[in-house]
C-alpha cells in the first residue's frame, strides 16, 4: 500500500509528544492510547488490572520508531511523571504485564487511597511523548452493612441489612453473611434479620472475596467515653468533665448529625435535665464541644456538687434505632477532698554534704486521706523514688541538683525546691594543648588542666625531673616557647577535701639546626694518609648533614662524618658542614692543612749533603793542582824555607752533619773565626791541605 509523507510542523501537543518539522510516513497506525474500559470499581484489599493498548507509526523520517520508556503514572507535575513503580504509595504493589503492544498494570492490596485516575505513557527514539488524553478511572471501595429496623408487633426483633458499596462492582456478585463471624446466609445482597441484638455483630463479603469483607457492623458503634470516671476535688475550686462520642456516619443511607448534647445529674418525666438549666449550677456550669468531643467546666464547687454526671447526645436517626440516642452510662463520679498542704522537705543530716556520706531527703504534708509522695530531680522524667524519703546512701556528685516531692491525695501539692550540693575531692584533672598539632620554636603555647571538683581545685604545674613549680594558674603559657621547654609536664588539682595528679602530657618543640660543631678525627695530617672530618648540631628533627669545600656549590659528601682518603697537598682548604631540617639550616667551616711526608725530608738531606761534598773535592783537588803547576824548583831553599811555606799555604776544611735527620741536609764555607763559639758543640773532623804557589802572602781556609 502506498503511504503519502505527510510534513509536519508542529511544537508541544498537550504534552504528548514533541515534533519538530520532521517528514512522518502516516500509514494505518498512528500514535496512540487504548483503554479498556475507563471506568472501574474494584473492592478494598482486593487486586485488580488495567488493560490497555498503545500504537506508534513505524518509521518516521526513514528512522525506524522504537520504545523506549514505558509506564503508568497517576501524578504529574510541571512536566514531570512520577512512574507508579517509584512511588512510594505502592511500592511492592504494582506489577507492570507488557507484551509487545499490550500495557496492562496490576495493582494489589488495593486501598481507599488507590481511587485516582490512572493513564499510561510511552516514549520513543522519535522524541515522542505520548499519553492517552483520558486514562482509567480506578474506584475503590469498601463494603458497609446498613440496618433498617421497623416496629413491627408481630415481629419485634426484626432488621433488615444491606451489603453496601459506594460503586457499582462489575457483574453480578453474590454474597456471603457473616452474623457474630459465622455463616449464616448467602448468595443475596440483602439480608432480614428476625432476632436482631444489638449485641451482636455482622459483616457481608464478595463471594470469592472473604479477604475483602466489609466493615464490622457493630450497634455498639454507637457510644461515649469519658476521660475519667473518678474526680476528686475541693471546694471552691474549678473542675473539668470530659468525654468523647461516636455514631455511624450513614444509616439506611442517611447521614447521621447530632442535634443535641446534654449534661446532666438528675432526670424528669425519663428526661435528662440538662445542667445549663439546673438552678443548683446556675451561673456555674458551661457545656462546650468541639468534634466529637465535649467539656463539662463547673466552677466554685460546693459540696452539694458530689454526684454522677452523665452525658447524652442525640441525632437525626429514629429513636427506635440502635443509638438514636444514646446515654454514657456509668458517668464521672465528682466527690470532695482536702488537698494536702504544701509539703516540707528536710535534709539530714544537715550541713555541708560530702561524697560517698548517707543523705536522707524527707517530704512531709497534712493530708485527709493521706498523701502518696513522689520525688523528682529537675528536668528528668522519672521519679527518683515514690516514698516519703528519698535516701541516698553513698551519696555522688552526679547526685548535686534540685529537687522537689509531690504530695498527692486525688489532688496534687507540690513543695518547692531544695538544692542538693555534693562536695567532693577533685577527679582525674585533664590536660589540654593548644594549639594542637606539631609545636615550633618561638610559637605559643597554652597547656590546660581542668578537673571537676567541689568547691573549686586550684592547680599547679610540673615539669618531670624538676622540683620548682612552672605555675600556679589553671594554665601553663609561653608566650615565646624554646627547645629547651621540651619536656613531660603534669598538673595538680587540689581543694580541702583531697587532690588528684594529671597523666603526663609530652611537649616536644621542634627547632632549626643550631651553629654545628666540626672536628677532624685523625693525627698528623700529612700526604697518603686518611682524615675524618665530623659534624654534630642540636635539632628537632634531627638534622642532615651535607659538606662542601671551598666556594665550591656542589656537595662532597652526606653525613656527620666526611671521610678523606689518601690525602694529597690539593685536599688543604676549607671545608663546610651545613645542618639542615625543615625548619632551617646553619654552617659551620674547619681549614683542613697537609703537610709533605716525614719519609721525604732525610733523603733530601743525604742527597745535599752527598752533592756538596763531591762540590768541596772537586774544587780542592782543581786548586791542589793549579798551585803544583806554578811552584818553581829551588834547591837552594832551606828547611827552614820550606817549612815556613808548608806553614803559609795551609787551609783547614771544616765539614759538619747533622745528628738528626728530620732536619735538612745543609753546609756553610766560611772562615773559621766566624764559627768559632760553635765549634764545642759540634763535632768537627780537619783536612790539611797543601797549596804550592808562587806567591808567599800567607792564605788560610776553613771549610766547614
Amino acid at each position: 500500500m502506498y503511504k503519502k509523507p505527510v510534513v509536519l510542523c508542529c511544537y508541544k501537543l498537550k504534552c504528548y509528544f514533541y515534533f519538530f518539522c520532521v517528514t512522518v510516513i502516516q500509514g494505518q497506525n498512528d500514535w496512540g492510547v487504548t483503554y479498556t474500559p475507563t471506568q472501574i470499581c474494584a473492592l478494598k484489599g482486593s487486586s485488580v488490572d488495567i488493560p490497555c493498548t498503545f500504537t506508534y507509526p513505524s518509521r518516521i523520517n526513514d528512522l525506524d520508531t522504537t520504545v523506549g520508556q514505558k509506564f503508568w503514572f497517576t501524578k504529574e507535575s510541571n512536566g514531570v511523571y512520577v512512574d507508579l513503580r517509584t512511588d512510594p504509595l505502592y511500592s511492592g504493589r504494582v506489577e507492570y504485564l507488557f507484551e509487545n503492544n499490550n500495557c496492562t498494570l496490576r495493582i494489589t492490596d488495593l486501598r481507599e487511597s488507590d481511587s485516582a485516575e490512572y493513564k499510561f505513557r510511552f516514549i520513543t527514539n522519535q522524541d515522542g511523548k505520548y499519553s492517552g488524553k483520558t486514562g482509567v478511572t480506578l474506584s475503590v471501595t469498601d463494603l458497609q452493612v446498613q440496618v433498617t429496623k421497623t416496629v413491627d408487633n408481630s415481629y419485634p426483633d426484626w432488621a433488615e441489612l444491606k451489603c453496601h458499596s459506594r460503586c457499582v462492582l462489575p457483574g453480578h456478585p453474590s454474597y456471603d453473611w457473616y452474623k457474630n463471624r459465622n455463616k449464616v446466609w448467602g448468595k443475596k445482597k440483602m439480608y432480614s434479620d428476625y432476632e436482631f441484638n444489638p449485641s451482636d455483630s455482622y459483616f457481608c463479603a464478595v463471594k470469592g472475596h472473604k479477604n475483602a469483607p466489609s466493615s464490622l457492623y457493630i450497634p455498639s458503634h454507637w457510644g461515649v467515653s469519658y476521660s475519667s470516671t473518678h474526680i476528686c476535688s475541693i471546694k471552691g475550686s474549678t473542675v473539668e468533665m470530659k468525654c468523647t462520642y461516636r455514631y455511624p456516619s450513614t444509616v439506611n443511607s442517611r447521614d447521621t448529625t447530632v442535634e443535641k448534647t446534654v449534661w446532666f445529674t438528675k432526670e424528669s418525666n425519663k428526661e435528662p435535665v440538662d445542667l445549663t438549666n439546673d438552678p443548683d449550677y446556675s451561673g456555674r456550669v458551661q457545656n462546650s464541644c468541639n468534634d466529637n468531643t465535649c467539656t463539662l467546666r463547673i466552677t466554685d464547687l460546693k459540696e452539694s456538687d458530689s454526684a454522677e454526671y452523665k452525658f447524652r447526645f442525640t441525632t437525626n436517626q429514629p429513636v427506635n434505632l440502635p443509638g438514636g440516642r444514646l446515654t454514657g452510662s456509668p458517668g464521672v463520679t465528682l466527690s470532695f477532698t482536702d488537698a494536702p498542704t504544701l509539703p516540707s522537705v528536710s535534709v539530714s543530716p544537715s550541713g555541708e554534704i560530702v561524697e560517698g556520706s548517707s543523705v536522707t531527703l524527707t517530704c512531709s504534708s497534712d493530708a485527709n486521706p493521706e498523701a502518696n509522695y513522689t520525688w523528682y530531680k529537675l528536668n528528668e522524667r522519672v521519679p527518683r523514688s515514690k516514698k516519703t524519703k528519698l535516701v541516698f546512701r553513698s551519696i555522688q556528685s552526679s547526685d548535686s541538683g534540685v529537687y522537689q516531692c509531690e504530695a498527692e491525695n486525688g489532688l496534687r501539692m507540690t513543695s518547692d525546691y531544695v538544692f542538693v550540693d555534693v562536695k567532693y575531692a577533685p577527679k582525674l584533672p585533664t590536660v589540654s594543648v593548644s594549639p594542637s598539632g606539631e609545636i615550633v620554636e618561638g610559637s605559643s603555647v597554652t597547656l590546660t588542666c581542668s578537673s571537676a571538683a567541689e568547691p573549686a581545685a586550684n592547680y599547679t604545674w610540673y615539669k618531670k625531673n624538676e622540683s620548682n613549680q612552672c605555675s600556679k594558674d589553671p594554665e601553663l603559657v609561653f608566650s615565646s616557647i624554646k627547645s629547651s621547654d621540651s619536656g613531660e609536664y603534669h598538673c595538680k588539682a587540689v581543694n580541702n577535701l583531697g587532690r588528684k595528679e594529671s597523666n603526663y602530657v609530652s611537649v616536644d618543640v621542634k627547632y632549626a639546626p643550631k651553629l654545628p660543631s666540626v672536628s677532624v678525627i685523625s693525627g698528623e695530617i700529612v700526604e697518603g694518609s686518611s682524615v675524618n672530618l665530623t659534624c654534630s648540631s642540636d635539632a628537632n628533627p634531627e638534622a642532615n648533614y651535607t659538606w662542601y669545600k671551598g666556594n665550591e656549590d656542589s656537595p662532597k659528601a652526606s653525613g656527620p662524618i666526611f671521610t678523606i682518603s689518601l690525602l694529597r697537598s690539593e685536599d688543604s682548604g676549607n671545608y663546610h658542614c651545613e645542618a639542615g631540617n625543615k625548619h632551617g639550616q646553619h654552617r659551620s667551616t674547619v681549614y683542613l692543612t697537609v703537610v709533605a711526608g716525614a719519609w721525604k725530608l732525610p733523603v733530601i738531606g743525604t742527597t745535599l749533603a752527598f752533592l756538596l761534598v763531591i762540590v768541596f773535592l772537586v774544587f780542592f783537588l782543581l786548586i791542589r793542582k793549579r798551585r803544583a803547576s806554578k811552584q818553581p824548583s829551588n834547591s837552594g831553599d832551606t828547611p827552614n824555607s820550606r817549612e815556613q811555606a808548608s806553614k803559609d799555604d795551609l787551609h783547614y776544611a771544616s765539614v759538619q752533619f747533622s745528628k738528626n735527620r728530620a732536619d735538612p741536609v745543609y753546609s756553610n764555607v766560611g772562615p773559621v773565626a766566624a764559627r768559632r763559639h760553635k765549634e764545642e758543640k759540634e763535632e768537627v773532623e780537619y783536612s790539611t791541605i797543601n797549596f804550592n804557589r808562587a806567591s808567599t802572602a800567607p792564605r788560610t781556609g776553613r771549610i766547614r
